[in-house]
């Protein structure tokens, strides 16, 4: 597509789905790729509905996650399903037990790291345990960026507000997630620190 497919680690964390926050939550996102052309090209919630119903499997799983239901398999509960799944994939890292107190689960260096991180601004846009995730922000706010094709949330809102507005990405484990940013164009962590 013309976006970056974000990591899945920590969505559950985030304010809302998609890089323009398009879905207020898991359960809305997971029924974007579902019926994408692009990704999964499922035409309709019913293909989706049936696709999982021919499966002995997964009519039984579904039974037991939705028992009160006669009809377990839907398109909201597939969804849901999927939601409850990504909320699982938490990736810890040194920097809780860091917050949780444990002076010493940093480095110096990362100490010094995170010292210079919060005094140059970084916290406006990544702040919490999440480390971002949680707003929609303006990019190119000090630096523009290059791609100005993509006008970020305003296609969503019509709002001109809303031009290259995206929301922050997280940043933990951000070494692991290449490429950067919503158009996966920035292809190493340097680059994207020093566009920042």
């Amino acid at each position: 597509g013309a976006r970056n497919a974000p990591t899945v680690y920590n969505t559950g964390f985030h304010i809302k789905q998609f890089w323009d926050g398009r879905a207020a939550d898991l359960v809305e996102q997971a029924k974007g790729p579902l019926l994408n052309p692009i990704e999964m090209a499922m035409r309709t919630e019913e293909e989706v509905v049936n696709r999982l119903k021919e499966s002995p499997r997964f009519r039984r799983a579904f039974a037991r996650a939705y028992p009160d239901q006669a009809e377990p398999i839907t398109f909201d509960n597939i969804a849901r399903a999927i939601a409850a799944f990504e909320r699982t994939l938490i990736a810890p890292a040194r920097f809780d037990r860091y917050l949780k107190g444990h002076t010493d689960a940093l480095t110096d260096a990362e100490k010094a790291g995170l010292e210079q991180f919060m005094d140059v601004g970084c916290t406006e846009c990544h702040s919490g345990a999440p480390v971002g995730g949680r707003l929609l922000k303006k990019l190119g706010v000090y630096h523009p960026y290059e791609n100005q094709a993509d006008l970020g949330r305003f296609v969503i809102t019509q709002n001109p507000e809303d031009t290259f507005v995206f929301k922050a990405c997280m940043l933990r484990n951000v070494t692991l997630t290449a490429p950067y940013f919503h158009d996966g164009k920035v292809k190493t962590l340097s680059e994207a620190v020093r566009l920042m």
